[in-house]
């Protein structure tokens, strides 16, 4: 196999089916970016330790430096994008990070936001404590974490009611 060897594949990406020819070594976290100009997935450390790549592919949070974009073929991919309502309404979680300021230089909130979206989806907002544990692959050079928490526990209390 060459490097020119390309793979057909097809995209579900926040409700909208993309088709690409991509090389099989292109992970999800490329494809997005440089394929198709989703550029809110951010490229931090390349090697799944700083949770800044975060998306959802049917709903479960993973890493899309550490997957291949063949590997999210047929599947739903969900990216900070697609959190948005059609109508421009924010997420709960995007606006309760605005509220408390849960953000200082922003590079690594879309990943802090879908990773905060699924961990209240999966049930992991009861405390400050499980919060923190569920959100510890998501890094913040800037050290916004008591804000982060905040932003987690408030968007958790709203979807609770």
């Amino acid at each position: 196999m060459t490097s020119k060897t390309r793979t057909p594949i097809q995209l579900r990406i926040n409700g909208h089916r993309h088709e690409l020819e991509v090389e099989p070594r292109v992970t999800l976290l490329d494809a997005l970016r440089d394929h198709l100009g989703l550029t809110g997935t951010k490229k931090g450390c390349d090697q799944g330790q700083c949770g800044a790549c975060t998306v959802h592919i049917d709903g479960q949070r993973v890493l899309a430096c550490l997957t291949l974009a063949t590997q999210a073929e047929s599947r739903d991919i969900t990216t900070i994008e697609g959190l948005a309502g059609e109508d421009g309404t924010l997420h709960a979680v995007q606006a309760a990070f605005l509220e408390q300021d849960a953000f200082q230089c922003g590079y690594c909130t879309p990943g802090q936001i879908m990773s905060a979206v699924a961990c209240i989806r999966e049930g992991h907002a009861g405390s400050d404590e499980k919060i923190r544990e569920y959100m510890a692959g998501n890094l913040c050079r800037c050290g916004a974490y008591p804000h982060i928490v905040a932003a987690v526990r408030q968007a958790a209390v709203e979807a609770a009611s």
